[in-house]
């Protein structure tokens, strides 16, 4: 009875080890359990994507501008050793078990699919962004693989970083004491063929072919090109799979890929797919690399989204506003969305021509970032936060339309893009592209004031597309446009470009009065008014979370009025009175709350008040009587309760709020929202963020009691960006430990044996308010440059020896203290800087 205790005793011991090792260690290399959902996007920003798996697939293809989630074509590199047994495999991971059954069309079997060809055994994924290293091993191979697939990534080269292009090096090592012969090859069905519209070919390139569809006079947006081809000399191109039913075409190929046998079939119209074949002689312990290229080329969409705007809608401020559709129409040539590579390129073989002459110099560059990134001291955890959510840029979530500017989705959907129009409201916590490649937001900036910002200031939260006016026909919203006038500040400083602030101003001005009339008639220093906000409802009466934006608005009036010689003793005056409102009347001791009202206001009872997806039932109207408006937080502890002294952080501004009070919250949100396990809270919302064993940050919580019976629609849930700007903002704090504590948190859950480490999801994947987690960087380091004044601030909060990475307007590298003292390593561009700033305190002028 004792040896079986024991044996049993080691059992539960040995698989709590295996557990534990599954575990993945920040920053570090994935294996085993958590290679199952990797999925690394690899594109350009605003191009279209394809991930690689963490065994090596390639799926999530995703180039028609739109996304495909679960668009994994039957494409596969593959080896074959010439007289091995069982010496021909997919240049890939065995198949992980979640893809066998439950997913789509598992229950019939999956046909189409290279699932069911040989796979190597053993592989690890290790990523440096935009890097992606995969290992692979099998005892009977006599050839070690290493797979690198990339695209490029270099912060304030905004065009080179949105190339439609991608790639993959594959290099063998021979293991053997033997000369080994091997045939490398790829092949792939068209995937870019379109039932019944246009003609599909595969047609060549030069080492290599190209999958090709056209489109139709009325329809172009079926047009579409994916290129496959190498530089190796020794290339050999099969334009032509086998013809036939079934499983005809793929059973046919592998059978030759078996065979070691090399087919070079010319163009025929119709071919079901293409292969290419590049065979090698390698001796012992000799490598062998094969740099695989891909691009494509999607010139057209049918993508035109918003309603048109009326006569009034037009602002009248900014003449290119009224122009802005008829002028896209003019130059793109069309009235719907096109990419602005198609500008750039003509077609497919200028890019593939591009792609291949720029290749070296590109990825020269694209390290350069890579190194500087990952030479910081950081915390892993903060290092593998920011890089994780980067690949956000190079997913659907990103369009860059014809003229060059930025247009965003807040996520991606399985199909669609989920919820249009660079969202003010959720864009305000990206803290990345303002800072990688600062020309690109401010691109947003100039949309949201000059464009979708009506004659009255009132602004359009979701722009079209195109980008042209909108109708003006909902709610502005309060922490969307106030941020966003924060945001021209931030801009206008990182840029250095006072002459944009010049041509900005007047709209910006106009933006602010408009929230002092609209939220504020009674200029109190507080949005007493019913106001829209990122949770997709309105709060009536003042609340810490949008009060906190109005301050930190004011503040950056205050800061480039000034600047534009402007007379701001007004927003001066409110903007006293919004610290003290805050400080005084919507903090309760231990953090910030909202002093619900609805009946002394100007605004309409919320029974005859606009709302998005609201209704005044008879039940609603009993909850109202008794309790007030749906969907508020009153004395809940909101872990956005304070975001705009955030924001005004992130922004380069002071603290609009007292220090101690701001601290006060973010212990508050902390002790009460944190959560190490999420087994005993209910969530009726939408659980999949995070739920039972996970753990996270709660949107609130309401631990003095007074829990309204429908608080705000997504109270409950987790939200990464949310995690993200709290963990930062504890951080400038000076609460390190705290915010350390959150981010792994977070990155528990997406570990990649259940969530995709590479996409932190929220109404949809890929989205944009992850991109929160930039600001970890500034928030552990205090590192920010300032372009007008040419100052570099740090602060000695980690310690008087870190290296963190600096991305700035006109170049980017690492920057620090050393024993106490400033440093600055450029890698990539210039940056001046003539005063360093440590802890407040001026150390040294240039």
């Amino acid at each position: 009875m004792k040896i079986i205790v024991y044996l049993f005793g080691m059992m539960v011991i040995l698989q709590f080890a295996c557990k534990k090792q599954e575990r993945h260690r920040y920053n570090g290399i994935y294996e085993n359990a958590c290679l199952d959902r990797i999925a690394f996007p690899v594109g350009g920003m605003g191009a279209g994507m394809f991930c690689v798996e963490g065994t090596g697939a390639i799926s999530h293809v995703s180039l028609r501008h739109r996304p495909e989630l679960f668009h994994e074509p039957c494409m596969f590199a593959a080896i074959h050793v010439k007289g091995l047994e069982n010496g021909t495999k997919v240049l890939e991971k065995t198949v992980p078990d979640w893809k066998k059954f439950g997913g789509r069309e598992t229950s019939l079997g999956k046909g189409g699919t290279t699932w069911g060809l040989p796979r190597f055994d053993e592989g690890t994924f290790n990523a440096r962004f935009p890097f992606a290293d995969i290992a692979l091993k099998n005892s009977d191979m006599p050839l070690d693989v290493a797979m690198k697939a990339w695209s490029p990534f270099i912060p304030t080269d905004a065009d080179h970083s949105g190339l439609p292009a991608g790639a993959i090096e594959y290099t063998f090592r021979n293991t053997s004491d033997h000369t080994v012969e091997a045939v490398f090859s790829y092949s792939s069905r068209n995937f870019m063929y379109v039932a019944r519209k246009g003609a599909s070919a595969v047609k060549p390139v030069k080492n290599g072919f190209i999958l090709s569809q056209t489109g139709e006079e009325n329809e172009p947006y079926h047009q579409g090109d994916f290129a496959v081809f190498t530089d190796d000399t020794a290339t050999k191109v099969d334009l032509l799979w086998f013809r036939g039913g079934w499983f005809d075409p793929l059973t046919i190929r592998w059978n030759e890929i078996v065979a070691g046998t090399i087919k070079e079939n010319a163009f025929d119209p119709g071919a079901p797919g293409g292969s290419l074949f590049v065979p090698f002689r390698l001796e012992p312990k000799k490598e062998k690399t094969v740099r695989l290229y891909m691009t494509w080329y999607v010139p057209y969409s049918n993508l035109r989204i918003g309603q048109e705007p009326l006569p009034e809608d037009i602002p009248t401020y900014h003449p290119a506003a009224a122009k802005s559709d008829s002028a896209y129409r003019a130059e793109a040539g069309s009235a719907h969305y096109r990419p602005w590579y198609s500008k750039r390129f003509k077609n497919i073989e200028e890019v593939c021509d591009y792609w291949a002459t720029h290749y070296d110099e590109l990825k020269k560059k694209t390290q350069a970032f890579t190194d500087a990134f990952y030479r910081s001291t950081l915390p892993p955890e903060v290092l593998e936060a920011v890089a994780a959510n980067l690949t956000i840029l190079k997913s659907p979530t990103v369009f860059r339309q014809y003229d060059g500017r930025l247009w965003n989705w807040e996520g991606c959907g399985d199909t669609w893009g989920s919820c249009h129009g660079s969202c003010t409201h959720v864009w305000n916590y990206a803290q990345a592209i303002p800072h990688l490649f600062p020309d690109m937001e401010r691109t947003l900036r100039e949309t949201e004031f000059l464009v979708s910002q009506d004659s009255r200031g009132h602004q359009a939260f979701r722009t079209n597309l195109p980008i042209r006016p909108a109708r003006h026909d909902f709610h502005a919203a309060a922490d969307g446009q106030l941020g966003g006038i924060m945001k021209v500040y931030r801009e206008w400083r990182i840029s250095g470009n006072s002459e944009w602030l010049q041509t900005m101003y007047p709209a910006v001005r106009q933006s602010m009065d408009y929230c002092i009339s609209a939220w504020d008639p009674r200029e109190s220093g507080a949005l007493e008014e019913p106001h829209h906000n990122t949770y997709d409802i309105e709060f009536w009466g003042p609340d810490g979370m949008c009060t906190g934006f109005y301050a930190g608005a004011l503040q950056a009036i205050v800061l480039m009025g000034k600047a534009m010689n402007d007379e701001v003793g007004r927003y001066e005056a409110l903007l006293k009175k919004s610290r003290a409102y805050l400080e005084e009347k919507l903090y309760d001791g231990e953090y910030f709350i909202q002093d619900i009202r609805w009946k002394d206001l100007k605004t309409p009872d919320p029974t005859k008040a606009q709302s998005f997806r609201s209704s005044c039932s008879t039940e609603a109207i009993a909850i109202l009587e008794k309790e007030g408006p749906k969907y508020q937080y009153g004395k809940g502890c909101l872990s956005d309760g304070i975001l705009g002294s955030w924001m005004a952080r992130v922004c380069g501004m002071p603290d609009v709020v007292d220090e101690n009070r701001v601290t006060g919250h973010l212990n508050a949100v902390y002790r009460y929202n944190l959560k190490k396990s999420l087994k005993e809270h209910a969530n009726p919302q939408r659980p999949t963020f995070a739920m039972g064993d996970d753990g996270g940050l709660l949107l609130c919580s309401w631990p003095k009691g007074g829990k309204p019976s429908l608080p705000f629609v997504y109270s409950d849930e987790v939200w990464t960006g949310i995690e993200y700007q709290v963990a930062s903002h504890l951080m400038f704090e000076g609460e390190i430990k705290k915010g350390l504590e959150i981010v792994r948190t977070c990155r528990n859950r997406y570990d990649g044996r259940i969530r995709n480490p590479f996409n932190e999801y929220e109404c949809g994947a890929w989205y944009a308010r992850a991109m929160a987690s930039y600001g970890l960087l500034e928030g552990l380091t205090g590192i920010r440059y300032d372009a007008i004044d040419k100052t570099l601030y740090v602060d000695a909060r980690m310690g008087n020896n870190f290296i963190s990475f600096l991305s700035t307007g006109s170049g980017f590298g690492n920057a620090g203290l050393k024993n106490g003292q400033p440093f600055l390593d450029v890698a990539y561009g210039t940056i001046e800087v003539k005063k360093y700033v440590v802890s407040g305190k001026t150390t040294n002028e240039k």
